[in-house]
Order: C-alpha cells, then sequence, then structure tokens
C-alpha cells in the first residue's frame, strides 16, 4: 500500500522545538516533491513549507527563521525542524507528496499523511 506517514509530533512550551518527519512506504519519495501543511484550530489547512529535490523552494513568511525543512540522506524521508515555537504553532501537520514528473508546490498532493498534532504552550 503507497502511503506517507508523518511523525514527531506532541506537546512543546513556547520557545521550545518539535522535529516532524515524514516517510513513504511503497514507493520512493525521493521522486516527489514534498510540501507541509499545517492547519491551525478553526481554520483550513495552509501549505508552509515545500522541497523539491534538496531545495526548499518555500516558507511561509510566519516561520521564516524558525523552521527548517530538509530530506534526509537517503531521500526517503523529509524533516520539518521546528525551533523557537509560538503558541500561534498549534495544529495539525501534514506532509503531502507530488511526483516530481508532473506537480509542484502548491498544487493538490498526490499523498496526505494522516496528519501530526503539534500542540504549544504558553
Amino acid at each position: 500500500q503507497e502511503q506517507i506517514v508523518e511523525s514527531g509530533g506532541g506537546l512543546a512550551q513556547s520557545g521550545g522545538s518539535l522535529r516532524l518527519s515524514c516517510a513513504s512506504s511503497g514507493f520512493r519519495l525521493e521522486n516527489y516533491i514534498v510540501g507541509w501543511y499545517r492547519q491551525a484550530p478553526g481554520k483550513g489547512r495552509e501549505e508552509i513549507s515545500c522541497i523539491r529535490g534538496d531545495t526548499v523552494t518555500y516558507y511561509a513568511d510566519e516561520i521564516k527563521g524558525r523552521f527548517t525543512t530538509s530530506r534526509s540522506g537517503t531521500r526517503q524521508t523529509v524533516t520539518l525542524q521546528m525551533n523557537d515555537l509560538k503558541p500561534d504553532d498549534t495544529g495539525v501537520y501534514y506532509c503531502g507528496a507530488i511526483s516530481s514528473g508532473w506537480g509542484d508546490c502548491g498544487e493538490v498532493m498526490d499523498y496526505w499523511g494522516q496528519g501530526t498534532q503539534v500542540t504549544v504552550s504558553t
């Protein structure tokens, strides 16, 4: 079964850090553009970062300088390192993947993970 799975969410204090991972099963993530999305309570899902190959092409303004997206050496995992967390970062985080053969950042993803909850307390 082809799927992607996020991991690493949880509870952090304001100013703390969390690291999220996105891994594929049944297909090779290295051939896919991967986007990180966030759905804050009561809001829609929005793209916050995107990586094409090994190049991060997008960070939302509200996370610039605090979050870092990267792809592992094997290129089968994409991570989102979140530092200096703020309560406004609370939400469900999703990774999505679209084939680099036909898609790009910001488009409808071929695959979605199940989401992982991040809660930042004051």
